[in-house]
């Protein structure tokens, strides 16, 4: 009944009722743990010396591992530290009703049945990266999804803040990149070339304080956020800002179409100083290891045609456009190096040589991460064709904008981070996966909900659980799962495709084929070596 499912579930005799006069006993180091029990379970928890559930820690567990134990006398929670503890405190709330999950529940007790788990997960990396560019997440949205994050025991939000069409950052060194680039007027409406603009203009940011409450909420639940700022290209949303910035310095404004523009940074020392600057301010605010920087998706026409750049190629001894955004990438790593931090990118910086430590996110098929990690750098894998949310999910003709190839509940469940041909000590350098969710056509959060769950929940499984997995019954679980999707107000996508609100007749969409999309990728990865 639990997803994801634990590596141990032994039910036991009896049940335990939690109720007002429930007690609680925790060690101070898990006061925090014991003030989301309290606000999850809608008790008041009193604690003693010896309440009726206990938590605790026990040093000869991992981190992440708890053990469950619930009798007729009481619950005790131990995890290997305070995380272990959230996710037993996760799954003691599966063992409940779906409506402890309301926020106003019915009932004035809880019945817990008797039950012994153990569970500890594979990948320390479980993650999902969030777009917020080409549509805005308020503040509370973003809050709520991490909230399903930690139900599903993900720890890392990828969070894309920056791209062509808006920057959501405030850095108060640089105003205009929120008070110019974080606004366009219209967006695009479907997936075509020729997709018409809707006229109404777009946008919204976060503020440093705004950013500080999201990192806070989520370290409350063991979540890590990762920032993502894009260069050298995805950068147009800066460039409406800061036009000197560019290869042509020419105002331009923030793109409201959707796709890759083929307006990119220039290599102009006073340009890497500029994303230093920004970086600075994205050190104060994120306290995690990893801080990404992009480093996809970067046209080099403008490079190739600019006098400027051909001349600054020179100067630095850079063959090639491809050395050129190696070089830039180059020098932001070595910033955060120097900063104590590791730079985080996607699999194209693999084209280049890299700062040590660096970690790449494989999207383009598994690709970059068997040549990542046989180059000895660490990998996060989300694969296009297993881990793009966005993609549309059946071949049903009233799926909302349909993109690129289907990827079914089955597909995504699939998804292994550690590609075939790896050595042992190769694999250790995986690091574990997320899934990806990008909104150019989710223009809200109950969007968001429609193509994201329940893809999520497997793919939360396939991350945390061992490498055998059985899919007929996690769909057994899934049934027994989406009560409590229904409770917190999911608008999650049904088996049998999209209810009439969830559907946009008349928009169309991109959709391909495996075949096709296979083609593209194996074309967009040839210029990695495996070897």
């Amino acid at each position: 009944m639990l997803i994801p499912a634990p590596l141990s579930f032994v039910p036991g005799q009896g049940s335990l009722a939690l109720d007002h006069g429930t007690t609680i006993s925790a060690p101070a180091s898990l006061s925090g743990v014991l003030a989301w029990l309290r606000q999850a379970l809608r008790l008041p928890l009193r604690e003693t010396a010896t309440g009726t559930i206990t938590l605790d820690v026990d040093d000869d567990l991992a981190t992440e591992e708890f053990r469950l134990d619930v009798t007729s006398d009481g619950v005790m929670i131990v995890g290997g530290g305070a995380a272990g503890v959230f996710y037993g405190g996760q799954a003691l709330l599966q063992l409940l009703p779906p409506s402890v999950y309301r926020r106003s529940p019915a009932a004035e007790s809880w019945t817990v049945p008797a039950a012994r788990i153990h569970d500890k997960p594979r990948f320390a990396w479980r993650g999902a990266m969030l777009d917020v560019v080409r549509h805005f997440m308020p503040k509370h949205d973003v809050m709520r999804f991490i909230d399903l994050m930690a139900m599903h025991r993900l720890n890392t939000l990828h969070w894309h803040l920056t791209d062509d069409q808006g920057w959501r950052l405030e850095i108060k060194r640089y105003p205009l990149l929120t008070e110019v680039g974080a606004w366009r007027r219209e967006s695009q409406v479907g997936a075509g070339k020729d997709a018409p603009g809707d006229g109404r203009p777009h946008g919204g940011f976060y503020t440093q304080e705004d950013v500080r409450e999201i990192v806070a909420y989520a370290a409350e639940r063991f979540i890590t956020v990762v920032p993502e700022v894009e260069s050298p290209g995805h950068v147009q949303a800066a460039l409406a800002a800061y036009p000197q910035l560019g290869v042509e310095g020419q105002p331009v404004e923030v793109w409201t179409r959707w796709g890759i523009s083929e307006n990119i940074l220039n290599a102009e020392e006073s340009t890497v100083d500029f994303f230093r600057g920004v970086l600075d301010e994205v050190l104060e605010l994120f306290p995690s290891r990893y801080i990404g920087v992009g480093g996809d998706e970067c046209p080099k026409t403008q490079w190739r045609a600019d006098p400027r750049t051909q001349q600054r190629m020179a100067e630095l001894g850079v063959a090639t456009e491809e050395g050129l955004q190696a070089w830039f990438i180059g020098r932001l790593g070595e910033h955060l190096n120097a900063a104590g931090r590791r730079l985080f990118g996607w699999d194209e910086i693999l084209e280049g040589d890299l700062a040590p430590g660096a970690a790449i996110a494989s999207w383009r098929g598994l690709t970059g991460a068997l040549a990542a990690a046989r180059r000895g750098y660490d990998v996060v894998a989300c694969p296009d064709d297993m881990a793009y949310l966005d993609y549309r999910q059946s071949e049903l003709p009233d799926e909302p904008i349909p993109v690129s190839i289907p990827l079914t509940l089955r597909d995504v469940y699939a998804l292994d981070p550690v590609p075939a041909g790896l050595t042992e000590d190769e694999a250790k350098h995986v690091l574990g996966g997320q899934a990806n969710i990008w909104t150019e056509h989710a223009d809200s959060p109950r969007t968001v909900d429609y193509l994201v769950f329940p893809r999520l929940c497997a793919i939360a499984e396939a991350l945390w659980g061992p490498a055998g997995r059985d899919f007929d019954d996690f769909e057994r679980r899934l049934r027994q799962h989406l009560p409590r999707l229904d409770a917190l107000g999911v608008e999650y996508r049904r088996a049998d495709g999209p209810l009439p609100w969830q559907r946009r007749p008349g928009i169309p969409g991109r959709p391909d084929t495996r075949e096709q999309r296979a083609a593209h990728i194996a074309q967009l990865v040839a210029n990695i070596s495996v070897s």
